[in-house]
């Protein structure tokens, strides 16, 4: 039995871990958090992800987790309403089929499908990574030392393990030229299964409320020439920046950055794709953002990495060795990759126009699209179709 390290205990790792003992693999998981990281703000799993959670058993209780946002409005500086819009005209989503889940639920169904199966190590990271012929060499932070048959990097956007295969992350980084943060806040618009986004040219708000509750969840996003790379690591120059950025500003910005900056969840990072030549080097993958980040921009990044876990796993599975294996799931899955990180590109942000006559554009054609139902879906969504693997 094959002994398999992955890093990253968000979405991809999971999944990839759940077909993996499928197969017959020996599964770890290590996850630098003590914990699961959920967080309730929502996610789409559309297309072909729809039909890898039903191969997984969890669409039942995945659809009754779905949200079913009712409507997203778009309001003017001043706050008077531009346009509101059944969501699904504006990402594609196909009502009946494709799903709006809270992350956390997500998660936590993916943990609870592989948590007796699967080996976890919590509040752990790898420190030092030696691929040779024979297996993958592993020290963790905690000083612990092993050897396994293969590891994946399931890592995320700013993936450790891509880092020690590939070299640094700036060589693979495309910077889409936007900068969020995300955080909790008091529903003070008492909003219900409905979202609200507020814009100026180069910066955006939106609120969601999912269902009718007490607490929204608020993004700050602005454009910016080149990634604050100084404030990654630094939660105060955050909160700093933010607060500059949107210092003179109406409307329910003044109440949104107040929250912010005393948010105990807030989440901060660039709008970014990851590029990669080649997703594999030895006995070492990638999957999910850590190898293909297609940005948030595109609304699919939980349903790539739920692809993607699953074609590596099948590969793993009927190939004779890793390397044909590797090669396989890059061949076949690249493409469905590409098509969606194409569904946005470089200073083309629909959520976000940087221009005023770019905002003028966007907001004549948000009122077109409110007269029209909801979404018929996107080819990149089912750009590919589930094999079913049979493992030799």
């Amino acid at each position: 039995m094959s002994t398999v390290l992955i890093s990253g205990a968000s979405i991809a790792g999971p999944a990839l871990a759940y077909w993996l003992h499928h197969y017959g693999f020996d599964v770890t998981i290590v996850e630098k958090s003590d914990t699961l990281r959920g967080g309730g703000y929502p996610i789409d799993i559309r297309g072909t992800a729809v039909d890898v959670v039903e191969r997984m058993g969890l669409l039942p209780e995945l659809r009754a987790a779905h949200i079913g946002t009712r409507r997203l409005s778009f309001v003017n500086p001043d706050g008077s309403l531009i346009a509101s819009l059944d969501p699904d005209a504006l990402n594609g989503g196909v009502e009946g089929h494709d799903l709006e889940v809270p992350r956390g639920d997500l998660t936590q169904a993916l943990y609870a499908t592989i948590r007796d199966d699967v080996e976890f190590l919590f509040n752990d990271s790898i420190a030092a990574l030696d691929d040779h012929a024979d297996g993958v060499d592993i020290t963790f932070r905690s000083g612990t030392r092993r050897t396994f048959d293969l590891v994946i990097g399931a890592d995320g956007l700013h993936s450790g393990v891509r880092t020690f295969v590939f070299g640094p992350e700036e060589q693979f980084h495309h910077y889409l030229g936007y900068c969020f943060a995300g955080f909790t806040m008091h529903n003070d618009l008492d909003l219900s299964h409905e979202g609200v986004v507020w814009n100026v040219p180069g910066r955006g708000a939106p609120l969601y409320a999912v269902g009718h509750g007490e607490n929204v969840h608020a993004f700050l996003a602005f454009a910016r020439a080149e990634p604050p790379f100084y404030a990654f690591r630094d939660p105060a120059a955050q909160r700093e920046l933010i607060a500059s950025v949107f210092a003179d500003d109406g409307w329910e910005i003044p109440r949104m950055v107040s929250a912010m900056r005393t948010a105990d969840d807030l989440f901060f990072d660039v709008v970014s794709q990851i590029h990669l030549p080649r997703w594999s080097a030895g006995r070492v993958a990638l999957v999910g953002d850590a190898a293909y980040a297609p940005s948030f921009l595109t609304g699919q990044g939980s349903s790539i990495a739920l692809v993607g876990a699953y074609m590596l796993a099948g590969a793993l599975a009927t190939n004779a060795d890793h390397t044909s294996a590797f090669t396989a799931y890059e061949q076949a899955t690249r493409p469905y990759v590409e098509q969606n990180q194409a569904l946005v590109s470089e200073g083309d942000a629909a959520m976000f126009p940087r221009t005023a006559e770019a905002l003028a554009h966007r907001n004549a054609a948000l009122r077109e699209l409110s007269t029209l139902p909801g979404g018929t879906g996107r080819a990149a969504h089912t750009a590919l179709r589930l094999p079913a693997f049979t493992a030799s």
